[in-house]
């Protein structure tokens, strides 16, 4: 087992951004905004970001590697004896909300922490992982993303996609809505159990996976044909992705508690988003199949 290399980390995060970014502007056709920041408790990013393109309403997708010298809370929650530690994080973060409310909205991170004490060796883990969330649900579609999940995690064992399936589906869940989020994904933090060299190599194929897992999709979906009775649903439903991410994100929080870059941060808010109180879809609609046959957990490679 190799010790762990945050440069060979961070060239690749890097590389990892450039690339995300140059697919979703062939894509969409509108570049994506560059603003490069510092922070002062030490550290600082890339935010790449896309509002009001042709296909994509609003997205981010940001580098950043900061450095502090107490562990936030948030980032301490599954390591208690590891709060108060020196600690250095690096991640590339991203959301994508379309316009057209057929192509489904996206998240991915993939990060890695280090923390350490005086005349203690670093602790270190990788996490990461993408997930799916439909306004209208497309079982092909599904079904292509899990694939890609699942053939990205083949390599380094039979058992993580199930893991990190279910992982995902109880991490992206709304407890006080007792709903999924979205169709999930694959979800995982902590990750350190195969050595340095396996865990990071797992990691970059999961953050390498992302472009084959999603740009299918949203070519296939960006044309499709809406109205305003779809808009209105997919402005209701975004609602739930901002409750989810104000509520219950650890990523979010850490970067809040951290000192973050706000408006870095905050990228994953839709533009436009609506609430209404207790309102349910019409029996037997397309919005309703999205809770019936979608916002469920089930195995969507053996369908």
């Amino acid at each position: 087992m190799s010790s762990p290399s945050p440069a060979a980390v961070k060239a690749w995060l890097l590389d990892l951004q450039a690339r995300i970014v140059q697919a979703l502007e062939e894509v969409d056709g509108k570049p994506f905004l560059r603003d490069a920041w510092e922070r002062p408790e030490g550290g600082g990013g890339i935010s790449r970001l896309i509002e009001e393109g042709n296909v994509i309403e609003r997205g981010g997708c940001n580098f950043s590697h900061v450095t502090g010298a107490s562990l936030p809370p948030s980032a301490a929650a599954a390591r208690p004896e590891l709060a108060g530690r020196a600690w250095e994080a690096m991640g590339v973060s991203l959301v994508i909300h379309p316009r057209n409310p057929y192509a489904p909205t996206v998240h991915m991170n993939v990060r890695f922490f280090t923390a350490t004490a005086h005349g203690e060796d670093p602790v270190w883990w990788f996490g990461g992982g993408m997930d799916l969330t439909p306004y209208y649900g497309n079982a092909d579609d599904a079904r292509h993303f899990h694939q890609t999940c699942a053939d990205a995690l083949a390599p380094y064992g039979s058992t993580l996609h199930e893991r990190f399936k279910k992982w995902c589906d109880e991490y992206f869940y709304l407890k006080h809505r007792k709903e999924p989020r979205g169709v999930g994904g694959i979800f995982f933090d902590d990750f350190n159990e195969a050595g340095f060299d396996l865990s990071y190599a797992m990691t970059q194929s999961v953050g390498d996976s992302f472009v084959a897992a999603y740009l299918p999709i949203l070519q296939t979906r960006k044309d499709t044909p809406y109205g305003e009775r779809e808009r209105d649903f997919q402005a209701y439903r975004r609602g739930r992705y901002v409750e989810f991410n104000l509520v219950w994100d650890r990523g979010t929080l850490f970067g809040l508690q951290s000192g973050g870059r706000t408006e870095a941060i905050l990228m994953s808010m839709p533009p436009i988003v609506k609430w209404r109180y207790d309102w349910h879809p019409a029996p037997g609609s397309d919005e309703e199949k999205l809770y019936t046959d979608f916002l469920v957990h089930r195995d969507w490679l053996a369908t």
